[in-house]
């Protein structure tokens, strides 16, 4: 018989010691590793699939007619790809307060409407509790089943006894499996029970939704194997003190993983925004310098964002910068290209660089639109407020071309605006029925020197 052992385990990234350390090895945090003792599992229970595969031509493999069930909000159906897939496990994270126990609650009310099961399973609410949220929610349906569980045998027999579409697990980092003699939230727990819930979705076709607590860094608590297991990654983003939520896609193995889903916070809980790129877009731009509309590319869909930029005499040593919602090594090599190739004297002034609406913008086709922002700050002058920017900044001072540009010059004329600014090598895949006034530049001098 084999003996239970002694571990040590960072509850961070799940490094493992036989002795305790004070600084874990793998990620470097301090105290966080916890002792836990490794129980032999047995896999003798029915929680566990032990029917044997056999290896089959792919050409041979059934697919269920009806993979795909559309939840009826529109941003999730989205971003998980069309809607729930059948059997599918998809991990959802944020911080505490951001809408994940809404928003779930509200799919399962709206995949209940159209005659499907749902069950969800609450371990940090009583069912009380999760009735007086569903009420002020106007959730009432005889199909969405409410059970305050913690115990993984006794979840998985109400999944296998009522064979719900939906499963939501609210939260696994309160799910316990007796057989294991660590704490509920450790990195075993976690690993074994998300293990167990992933296997018995697959053997019973139900659709099981994890919510996951995140850490202080923003990053979904216990061992990264957890989104190596779930078939979809979800990240709850937003503002305290805004009214939007962001829900972004991190990974999915049934769709894109660039999609984003915007919801609006109200009384009646989350509503999907329709249109995304007014929220971004802020009324005083056309008035003040420092202020450029792009067009990003967020997944299949784009949006118009505001960047805003402010440059200003620095009165304390060394020079500040910050950012918020671009990449602070991408804005550092614009201002070196605008200092270097335009001969902006940038070296003494303080820049800040924020993208109004708390949007995150990676893709480097922003960056044109970074450096007339700056350039636009700096000296004083207004861009036109009827005209985007589109382009990516090479370090020689080249405008270089950037990918989907009929669908960014489509949504910004969608939004009535006239202009674009764009690299010459991709006007020429775009025809003039755009109906937009392109201006063509090879370099950013060209650029800057439109706004004098």
């Amino acid at each position: 018989m084999t003996r239970a052992s002694v571990v040590y385990v960072c509850q961070h990234c799940g490094w493992k010691s036989l002795k305790w350390a004070g600084r874990c090895g793998g990620c470097g945090e301090w105290d966080s590793t916890v002792e836990e003792v490794n129980t032999p599992v047995s896999v003798g229970n029915k929680s566990v699939s032990t029917v044997r595969e056999l290896p089959q031509p792919i050409t041979n493999i059934k697919v269920q007619d009806c993979p795909c069930v559309e939840t009826g909000v529109k941003e999730f159906d989205r971003i998980l790809g069309g809607g729930l897939i059948v059997g599918s496990a998809v991990l959802i994270g944020g911080t505490p307060g951001i809408g994940k126990s809404t928003l779930l609650l509200q799919v399962c009310q709206q995949v209940s409407k159209k005659g499907y099961t749902t069950l969800y399973v609450t371990g940090e609410e009583s069912v009380a509790q999760t009735k007086l949220r569903a009420e002020r929610l106007s959730i009432l349906s005889d199909n969405l089943l409410v059970v305050a569980e913690t115990n993984l045998d006794f979840i998985l027999e109400n999944i296998y006894n009522t064979r719900p579409t939906l499963v939501v697990i609210d939260s696994i980092q309160m799910i316990y499996k007796p057989n294991l003699e660590s704490a509920p939230g450790t990195v075993a727990q976690v690993r074994q029970c998300a293990h167990e819930l992933i296997i018995t979705a697959k053997s019973t076709g139900s659709a099981i939704f994890l919510v996951g607590h995140v850490t202080k860094q923003g990053i979904i608590a216990g061992p990264k194997v957890l989104e190596h297991m779930a078939d979809t990654v979800l990240y709850f983003e937003g503002e305290k003190f805004q009214c939007y939520r962001i829900l972004r896609v991190v990974k999915n193995r049934f769709g894109s993983t660039d999609e984003i889903g915007i919801f609006e916070m109200g009384k009646t809980g989350l509503q999907p925004v329709d249109n995304p790129s007014e929220i971004f877009i802020s009324q005083s731009r056309r008035i003040s310098s420092g202020s450029t509309i792009i067009p990003c590319m967020e997944g299949t869909r784009a949006l118009l964002v505001e960047i805003q930029a402010l440059v200003t005499r620095a009165n304390f040593g060394m020079p500040e910068r910050k950012v918020s919602g671009v990449d602070y090594n991408r804005v550092s090599m614009i201002l070196a290209v605008l200092e270097k190739r335009i001969g902006l004297k940038l070296g003494g002034q303080d820049v800040f660089v924020n993208i109004v609406g708390g949007v995150q913008v990676d893709e480097p086709a922003a960056d044109l639109g970074i450096a007339m922002t700056i350039a636009s700050s700096f000296k004083e002058k207004v861009i036109p407020s009827d005209m985007v920017v589109i382009g990516e900044v090479g370090l020689g001072g080249e405008v270089r071309s950037v990918s989907q540009i009929e669908i960014r010059l489509k949504e910004a004329q969608r939004l009535g605006f006239k202009k674009a600014l764009i690299p010459r090598n991709n006007a020429k895949g775009v025809g003039k029925e755009s109906g937009m006034e392109l201006i063509e530049v090879n370099y950013l001098s060209e650029a800057v020197e439109i706004i004098g």
